[in-house]
C-alpha cells in the first residue's frame, strides 16, 4: 500500500470507495434507510470530481496495482471532510496511515486545529488519534434522520525531528 495525492483518473475509484464504505461499513452504525440516503448524497463521479477538484488536499491509498482503496481529504481550514476505505481493506491500518500523513501535512502547513464530522463508525478511529468530541449533530437527508459527531484535535507543538 502506498499513499499519494489524488489524480483525476482516481475519480471513479474514489466514488466507488465512498459508496461501498457507506453501504457496507455504514451498516455497523446506521439503519439501511440512513445508509441509503447517505450513500446517495455523494454517489456520483460528478460529485467526486467537484469535491476533489476544489483545491483541497486529497490523499489516496493505493494497492500494488495503483488502484485506489481508501482516501481522505484536508481543507485549508483544517476540516477533514472524508476518510473512507473499501470494506475489504478495513482493519489493516490504511485509514490510520492516511490520517497520519494528513496530520503531518497539516502540521507542515502550520495548522493549529483539525476538525471532522465523524460518523458512528469513524468516531472511535478519530478518538484514537486524539480527537475530542464537541457535540452530536442531528439532521435530515431527504427526510431521513441521520447524525454524526463534531470532533476536533488541537495541533500543539512542533513537528517531530526526523532522525
Amino acid at each position: 500500500m502506498q499513499i499519494r495525492e489524488y489524480r483525476e483518473d482516481d475519480c471513479s475509484d474514489v466514488t466507488a470507495i465512498f459508496v461501498n464504505a457507506v453501504t457496507v461499513t455504514g451498516l455497523r452504525g446506521y439503519s439501511p434507510e440512513q445508509v441509503r440516503v447517505w450513500a446517495a448524497s455523494g454517489a456520483s463521479d460528478d460529485a467526486t470530481r467537484e469535491r476533489c477538484g476544489d483545491g483541497r488536499l486529497v490523499l489516496v491509498a493505493v494497492d500494488e496495482n495503483d488502484r485506489a482503496i481508501a482516501f481522505t481529504d484536508l481543507e485549508d481550514d483544517g476540516h477533514i471532510d472524508m476518510l473512507f476505505c473499501l470494506p475489504e481493506w478495513t482493519g489493516r491500518g490504511i485509514a490510520s496511515a492516511l490520517y497520519e500523513r494528513l496530520e503531518h501535512i497539516a502540521r507542515e502547513r502550520g495548522m493549529s486545529r483539525l476538525y471532522v464530522e465523524a460518523s458512528e463508525i469513524a468516531r472511535p478511529v478519530f478518538a484514537k488519534k486524539g480527537f475530542v468530541l464537541l457535540h452530536r449533530n442531528d439532521f435530515e437527508i431527504d427526510g431521513v434522520a441521520v447524525h454524526h459527531y463534531t470532533m476536533e484535535k488541537l495541533l500543539l507543538g512542533k513537528l517531530p525531528i526526523a532522525g
